[in-house]
């Protein structure tokens, strides 16, 4: 069974915290599916193209329509002639894909990981009352993790002016929690009362 380190007030290691064992029995495609529909939803989707109707000009016929022994031109802005418009090229489209309520709660799970690895830690409360970015390097060289996630129920000023420079390390409230940030990190670490909820 999988189990967070419990961590004292010190960040030390004050002993573990079994996990239900709902979160041993996880199919990782939900949070496969998650992070595929999370990416989608956040693409910039701002690539356009001018068609030959929405280039600038091109309302006089170039020249009659019989007489040259040619082709009919009706205006200078068809994709065939150079300032014309584009043809096939990116349009506004819809990315997003749908995902399942149930899938998306079940992809939360993927916190399992870190938990069978021993990378999933939980503190009673996690605050830096000086404001100094080496306070909060000091707690996190004590948990001697190459990257991790903090949670917190609500960000103070101080705590977040010490954790935000900080490369190796992301400082967030518990309201924006997903499952592609818990998988993007080697490590999490939780405030007890955001865990409980």
């Amino acid at each position: 069974m999988s189990s967070a380190i419990l961590l004292n007030d010190k960040f030390e290691n004050n002993g573990n915290l079994e996990l239900p064992s709902s979160y041993s029995y996880i199919n990782s495609h939900n949070l496969y599916l998650y992070c595929k529909s999370y990416l989608s939803s956040i693409r910039a989707n701002t690539a356009r193209v001018k068609n030959r109707s929405l280039v600038r000009g091109g309302g006089k016929k170039p020249k009659a329509q019989k007489g040259s022994g040619g082709a009919r031109w009706g205006t200078l802005r068809s994709p065939l002639f150079v300032g014309g418009g584009q043809i096939f090229g990116p349009t506004k489209r819809n990315y997003t894909q749908k995902i399942n309520r149930k899938q998306k709660t079940l992809a939360f799970f993927s916190i399992n990981y870190h938990a069978t690895n021993s990378s999933l830690f939980i503190v009673d409360s996690l605050k830096v009352k000086s404001g100094k970015t080496k306070d909060a390097v000091a707690i996190i060289d004590k948990l001697n993790q190459r990257d991790i996630l903090i949670i917190v129920d609500s960000i103070d000023e101080k705590s977040y002016l010490s954790f935000r420079n900080i490369k190796n390390c992301y400082f967030i409230e518990k309201k924006e929690v997903n499952a592609y940030l818990i998988s993007s990190y080697h490590s999490v670490l939780v405030e007890k009362l955001v865990f409980d909820e």
